[in-house]
């Protein structure tokens, strides 16, 4: 199955108890089975495991939010772009970057009585969506496709659904 390409930098906070590569490249060809556009070796991503300060003052630089969160995503090709890539292969095209911070991932796999690397992988899927254009902002009918979407995707990977109450048909 033909994936985007990730390019990955991972902060050594983040250990070497979990090869994050092979999540990360397991996590994209989940998503690129389910989201046929993104199933392109041309298309490539830029994935950063950071620490929670780098995410702090990205979320700052970028969206004026001063605080840190979970996962960042920056598209750099619109939803039809993207489409349009997909359709003309070629020249690889960089889709946007995904930056997870450590600190915040723990402590919310934590709460939730899941592993590390199953919540990254969650956040990952996450943040391969709204670069493929879904959105959970937008409105509740975008937020339930989208979560739909990611409790397929990580079922796919053996992860149960995160949300715990949605109907993944």
């Amino acid at each position: 199955m033909a994936a985007p390409v990730l390019e990955l930098d991972i902060d050594p906070i983040w250990g070497d108890s979990t090869d994050w590569d092979a999540l990360s490249a397991d996590a994209a060809e989940a998503v690129a089975a389910e989201v046929p556009e993104l199933a392109h070796s041309e298309i490539l991503v830029s994935v950063v495991y950071a620490d929670d300060d780098e995410v702090h003052q990205l979320n700052r630089q970028w969206r004026a939010k001063d605080k840190p969160t979970n996962v960042l995503s920056f598209p750099m090709l619109s939803r039809e772009e993207l489409l349009a890539a997909a359709s003309n292969p070629g020249a690889p095209v960089m889709l946007g970057d995904i930056i997870l911070a450590y600190g915040i991932c723990c402590r919310e796999a934590d709460e939730k009585s899941v592993a590390l690397a199953k919540h990254a992988t969650h956040l990952l899927v996450h943040g391969l969506l709204h670069l493929a254009g879904y959105d959970h902002e937008t409105s509740t009918e975008d937020a339930e496709a989208m979560e739909a979407m990611e409790i397929r995707i990580l079922a796919r990977l053996g992860i149960a659904d995160p949300y715990g109450d949605r109907d993944p048909a």
